[in-house]
């Protein structure tokens, strides 16, 4: 038998490439598994400093109130009355998740009172408060 230089050529060029399409599926996985995503409110908020204030790592849902009282959550303007209606469906959802109220220091402090009601009336038990460490 003889094999000629276009046999040769075609078997070095078959090169198996589902090991590393495994590898690269593999290390994707890995990295979405592990990334920390973090929620964001959709405003900017100048939030008050406190010394004992602690890192909270899972935020399930923030909500935030700007200094002229508006209430945003996930990039949307809400009114109060419909918070405990959003925190109650994110609730269903995710029945360990924590909320974060993410107020202005500048704020009224009734309104970040009254949010807090209607998250506390939603059932959800665990709430912070956000603060940033002196």
């Amino acid at each position: 038998m003889r094999y000629s230089h276009t046999d040769q050529e075609s078997s070095a060029a078959n090169v198996n490439l589902t090991p590393l399409i495994d590898v690269v599926f593999i290390l994707l996985i890995f990295f979405l598994v592990t990334a920390s995503f973090t929620k964001e409110a959709g405003i900017d908020v100048n939030r008050p400093t406190a010394q004992t204030a602690v890192r909270q790592e899972r935020g399930n849902l923030i909500i935030a109130i700007n200094k002229s009282g508006e209430i945003w959550i996930d990039n949307q303007l809400v009114d109060l009355r419909t918070i405990r209606a959003h925190v109650e469906r994110l609730h269903a959802q995710n029945p360990e998740g924590t909320v974060i109220i993410l107020a202005d220091k500048e704020s009224r402090t009734g309104t970040a009172v009254d949010v807090l009601d209607q998250v506390r009336l939603a059932g959800v038990t665990n709430v912070a408060i956000a603060a940033e460490r002196k």
